[in-house]
């Protein structure tokens, strides 16, 4: 019964990255965690599969009708992809097994993981509920910011690489404000970077000698690929504007909800 409700919630993960064009990656570690019963560490690197996968699969309709802008991705992705890597094959290695000891109580690597990506969780949550107007891009300068683009899509990777989230929240205002891109463009260029640097990601795992569960990775994605068509199909029958609070909301609730199971109620 279990397993089945984990289904259930990564085909939501796809639905709402086909609705709004990020934040649903951010659920999955937490599906991973508390639902299939993972570790925080291989949950992470099972996320930079799952999400790279779908969110590749999604990009495929935008890039068809022509809202995957190539350079911009390219110019986010290149560190992004270097970061991730980097990211997963040492620094996650390097990590102790107790981050810090107070009293008789241990700080652990896994509860420095999980609380690490709560608070990215709460950070997304906030991005999605507060309000902001769209920026004209006929009023942006495209081009003139893409060293700040280029900068961002170092420390997009280096996050995406150490909670295994796509990062969308933070590369699609980027790609809106930074390179002036339109909001639809700028979410078929997200979702083709988050699927490229999420992969490459997980080869940093493999390369590493994680052992993987293939199947189990394989029937998960199939859920969230669905989803995300899914989610693609709604969208145009739907407003993601609207429905992004929401989602912001209960993405709040769970962040703040992880940040105290992995700290307060552990101590």
């Amino acid at each position: 019964m279990t397993e089945i409700i984990g289904y259930i919630l990564s085909s939501v993960v796809g639905i709402s990255l086909g609705l709004i064009g990020g934040g649903g990656s951010i659920l999955t570690v937490p599906i991973l965690v508390y639902v299939f019963g993972l570790g925080p560490e291989i949950s992470t690197s099972y996320s930079l599969f799952i999400v790279g996968l779908t969110a590749l699969a999604g990009s495929i309709n935008y890039y068809k009708n022509g809202l995957v802008n190539m350079k911009a991705a390219l110019i986010f992705s290149v560190p992004s992809l270097i970061a991730v890597f980097l990211t997963r094959k040492f620094i996650m290695p390097a990590l102790p097994d107790v981050i810090m000891t107070i009293g008789s109580f241990q700080y652990t690597r896994p509860m420095f993981i999980m609380t690490v990506f709560a608070a990215l969780m709460i950070a997304a949550s906030i991005s999605m509920i507060r309000k902001s107007k769209t920026p004209d891009p006929s009023k942006m300068k495209p081009g003139h910011h893409y060293t700040l683009i280029f900068l961002e899509g170092a420390v997009v990777g280096m996050l995406t690489g150490f909670v295994g989230a796509g990062g969308g929240f933070l590369i699609i205002p980027a790609l809106v404000l930074l390179a002036g891109l339109p909001m639809k463009e700028a979410v078929g260029t997200s979702l083709l970077i988050i699927g490229i640097k999420s992969l490459l990601g997980f080869t940093g795992d493999i390369s590493a000698g994680v052992n993987i569960d293939w199947m189990f990775l394989a029937i998960v994605s199939v859920f969230t690929i669905a989803g995300i068509y899914v989610g693609s199909t709604l969208a145009k029958k739907i407003s993601g504007d609207k429905l992004k609070p929401a989602f912001g909301w209960f993405v709040l609730v769970m962040g703040i909800y992880i940040m105290l199971r992995e700290t307060v109620f552990k101590s």
